[in-house]
């Protein structure tokens, strides 16, 4: 982590200015920071623009190194910085991300990417007719309706939710109910230790 980088943010103008910068790279920490975040903290602090754009990367880097290995507490961030780190600015960085840790961590974990989710499911059980010229025939089959919560997909997106209906027959629900109820009981087993 390029520490020396940080010490740019003893130009900021005031503490709140440090916190808005903190705040920024936190928002922006997947994706370029725009000219209209770095052009005026480059100017209030005097620097520029690339130097500015390389305190965003260098707090980015530290903030997810944070994040990730759930530094939480003033003293666990603030352990991090090397010893010969100006003291003021370490303080005020530890205080500032301990502060932020609890939402910064939960937007992280909402923002990541993770597998579609199962949130809704029905049931109903059909005949399935055939015909032959020797005999007619019957076969129950079930049809399983899905509703599936893709998370990866904006809240204000109408492809967030997806419906999937799926035809089992007799035998294939025999083999999906084993494999159930064998993944439940690896569950419980791993909840027992």
């Amino acid at each position: 982590m390029n520490f020396e980088i940080l010490l740019l943010l003893l130009k900021a103008s005031s503490k709140q200015q440090v916190v808005d910068i903190c705040q920024d790279v936190f928002k922006y920490r997947e994706k370029e920071v725009p000219n209209q975040i770095v052009l005026p903290v480059a100017d209030a602090m005097g620097i520029e623009t690339a130097e500015a754009l390389k305190l965003f990367k260098a707090l980015g880097v530290f903030q997810k190194f944070v994040l990730f290995h759930g530094h939480s507490t003033y003293d666990s961030i603030s352990s991090l910085f090397p010893d010969d780190f100006h003291k003021n600015l370490r303080d005020l960085l530890s205080k500032i991300i301990a502060e932020k840790f609890g939402t910064w961590k939960s937007l992280a974990a909402k923002d990541s990417v993770s597998v579609p989710k199962l949130t809704e499911f029905d049931w109903r059980v059909d005949l399935k007719m055939a015909s032959g010229k020797i005999a007619r025939m019957s076969e129950p089959t079930c049809i399983l309706h899905l509703k599936i919560h893709n998370p990866g997909v904006p809240e204000n997106d109408e492809d967030r939710f997806q419906s999937l209906n799926v035809e089992l027959s007799k035998e294939k629900l025999d083999t999906m109910l084993n494999g159930l109820g064998r993944i439940r009981d690896q569950l419980s087993a791993v909840a027992k230790k």
